[in-house]
């Protein structure tokens, strides 16, 4: 009896359909875009270090630079006279955007002799914020140092910063 009950079971259940599965299933997703109005990068002054003289001498090396926020180090074994400055741009875009500088040091060369150079290790802020300043911008400053050492070559030394912005 038991037997048959089974068989009787199983044969109810192979009867019943299956439940159909669904033809499709739709699942949703966000979609989220941020619109920014183009970075515009401006020049606004030149970076300065004034005149240095540099004292004869057995001494190794020394260090001469402006930082970012405009403080002056004169190393030992120099004298430092002029006007000093840093070099500042302006970057207008959208609002309270974070904006990221690049700017690699700077190959100095003395213009009496093109194979003599300086690098300037260049003093970077790495990001500003934009505010809501409309499109004024932000102003933002670049420093510098250089190493001078008894043997460096008189003259003038020029160089040209390579600055990119970017979201």
């Amino acid at each position: 009896m038991l037997f048959r009950c089974l068989v009787l079971l199983l044969l109810t259940l192979s009867a019943v359909p299956a439940a159909a599965a669904p033809a499709s299933t739709t699942v949703n997703a966000q979609v989220k875009l941020t619109v920014t109005k183009p970075l515009t990068l401006t020049f606004v002054q030149d970076l300065g270090l004034g005149t240095i003289t540099v004292q004869n001498g057995s001494w190794s090396t020394t260090t001469v630079g402006i930082t970012k926020a405009g403080v002056f180090s004169c190393g030992a074994n120099v004298v430092c006279t002029g006007s000093r400055q840093v070099a500042k741009y302006n970057v207008a875009g959208t609002n309270n955007q974070v904006v990221t500088i690049t700017a690699p040091n700077v190959t100095l060369v003395n213009q009496s002799n093109a194979a003599k150079t300086l690098t300037l290790t260049v003093d970077n802020p790495r990001t500003v914020t934009l505010n809501n300043s409309g499109n004024k911008g932000v102003d933002f400053d670049l420093g510098g140092s250089i190493v001078l050492s008894p043997s460096t070559l008189d003259g003038t030394y020029v160089g040209t910063f390579n600055v990119t912005v970017d979201y």
